[in-house]
């Protein structure tokens, strides 16, 4: 009495974690049974690879069937197990070799009539199998998303009957094309913006260096509508991101027709959203909001809106760029290094310094709306800048502002002195260790004064520090200037003791021309 094994995975984050399926079928009263601590979704699979092989014309033999899924005490989730299975109990039915299938892992659902169906974690799955010189069976949708994985054998037949007359030799499947590359829609253009010189300077440096951003103003001032433009300033995704976002978005099960992705990824929440879904969980522990946007863009307009477990829970993924989801039976981690990009008006109503529609409550009702975030939330947001509405002469009459093209050129210019500065040490200035970054001697003393003067933290003290550098960066100087750091300060920081979002900002200027 043989066993028959086939691989497959099950999936920690984007980790692909090796599974063996173990079916023997023995003498005994008839019995379909799986066990190896499986979910509700895989104990299904027996009723439908029964019903898939019944639409072949097969029949499950009139004995013990069990099938173990090894390790025993990995939680098995999802069904993906389908296919495995199937090919198991086939394999050990002397139907399929259990030679040829020795060389592959397989993922799939089983429809009633045999069809395959989508997964999700096809890519990392068919890495997963190239590092154990494994090919690869997985739905005929999905056979450029596995192909993207490198020198691999892929399967991808459209149904199980076609997967066995493959491996008898009546038919032959061919391996599937690579999937096209995920270039995004051609967002909107900066020249649309009117006016708004000093924010749309700030979404320059923000952009520039990878620093987050945070932009106060009353309802309709453009806030919006200047994070919509953002991700069309960033460059697009090194190969070695683009697989890492893919990976992401193949285990949430958003990486259509195989489409890789190369362009930072934007993600923008309702503000109703739970914890779960903005950090991730829930009962198969998905990726959430910050993890999607891994590599790109999360904006989170009406920042104070967001429940305040939802916000108090981006702090630990913004400064090591991961997020763990914590769970009885496992502790799930995901890529999560994004750039939060947030926007909110100075109080509930929203006009707290508009003299014309002055709040009955200020500033109270400024103070009150400003507790919903933390200090140290506000601490790792490295640029805050207050706006003021357009007025309709501006909409009128301003020039036409940079396109879009022409302001991505200059980040691009700068994000390859940061690749050059850094290595693999950091991917941006907003990654950048402290003690990488080169001050002149002038600005040296200044951001020391400063850092006294604003008692300013650790954390903060350096992100002045990054967010300088991606000044220095756009204007291509070497080193960190004291107008560099000037400004810096500028976008950051208020009077001590103050509240930052009650009270107006400091102007801290310093002419380029006397440093």
């Amino acid at each position: 009495m043989s066993i028959a094994r086939v691989q497959t995975f099950s999936f920690s984050g984007i980790d692909a974690l090796p599974v063996e399926v173990q079916v023997q079928i023995a003498p005994g009263l008839p019995l379909f049974l799986i066990v190896g601590l499986a979910d509700k979704a895989v104990g299904e699979s027996r009723e439908r690879v029964r019903a898939a092989l019944t639409a072949m014309g097969l029949a499950l033999p009139p004995k013990r069937i069990l099938v173990n899924l090894a390790p025993a005490d990995l939680l098995k989730e999802g069904s993906h197990f389908d296919l495995p299975i199937a090919l198991g109990v086939l394999t050990a039915m002397d139907i399929l070799p259990a030679e040829e299938m020795a060389q592959f892992a397989a993922l799939g659902e089983l429809s009633l009539d045999g069809r395959l169906a989508p997964v999700a974690g096809i890519l990392p799955a068919a890495i997963a199998a190239g590092a154990r010189d494994l090919g690869l069976i997985c739905p005929q949708s999905q056979g450029a998303e596995a192909s993207w994985a490198g020198e691999i054998g892929v399967l991808a037949p459209p149904d199980l009957l076609t997967l066995i007359n493959h491996f008898k030799g009546d038919a032959v499947l061919a391996s599937p094309a690579r999937g096209p590359i995920e270039t995004g829609p051609n967002g909107p253009d900066m020249a649309d913006i009117r006016g708004m010189t000093v924010a749309r300077r700030a979404a320059e440096i923000a952009a520039a260096g990878g620093h987050n951003l945070l932009m106060i103003g009353p309802p309709g001032g453009g806030k919006s509508m200047l994070a919509a433009r953002i991700p069309g300033l960033l460059p697009d995704l090194s190969p070695r991101e683009a697989l890492e976002v893919s990976m992401v978005h193949s285990v949430a099960g958003m990486l259509h027709e195989g489409r890789l992705v190369t362009r930072p990824p934007f993600r923008e929440p309702h503000h109703s959203a739970s914890m779960a879904a903005i950090a991730g969980g829930g009962n198969r522990a998905k990726p959430g909001e910050i993890s999607l946007a891994h590599r790109g863009v999360l904006f989170l307009d009406e920042f104070p809106e967001f429940p305040r477990a939802a916000l108090e829970a981006l702090r630990q993924p913004l400064e090591s760029g991961r997020t763990t989801v914590a769970r009885a039976a496992a502790h799930v981690t995901y890529p999560a290094r994004f750039q939060l990009i947030a926007a909110m008006n100075p109080c509930r109503c929203g006009y707290l310094f508009d003299p014309a529609r002055a709040c009955g409550r200020a500033p109270r009702c400024g103070e009150d709306y400003q507790g919903k975030i933390s200090g140290p939330l506000m601490d790792r947001i490295g640029i805050v800048i207050e706006m003021s509405p357009v007025t309709p002469a501006e909409l009128l009459h301003a020039p036409i502002g940079e396109t879009t093209a022409l302001i991505a050129s200059r980040i691009a210019t700068a994000r390859a002195a940061q690749r050059e500065r850094y290595g693999d040490a950091a991917a941006n200035n907003a990654e950048a260790p402290g003690d990488m970054i080169e001050l002149l001697p002038d600005a040296k003393g200044f951001v020391e004064h400063a850092a006294e003067k604003l008692r300013l933290s650790a954390r903060g003290f350096t992100r002045i520090l990054r967010v300088a550098r991606s000044i220095a960066d756009l204007a291509g100087a070497d080193s960190v200037r004291r107008a560099d750091i000037a400004e810096a300060l500028a976008y950051r920081h208020r009077v001590p003791g103050r509240n930052p979002l009650t009270q107006p900002p400091i102007k801290l200027v310093a002419s380029r021309d006397s440093g």
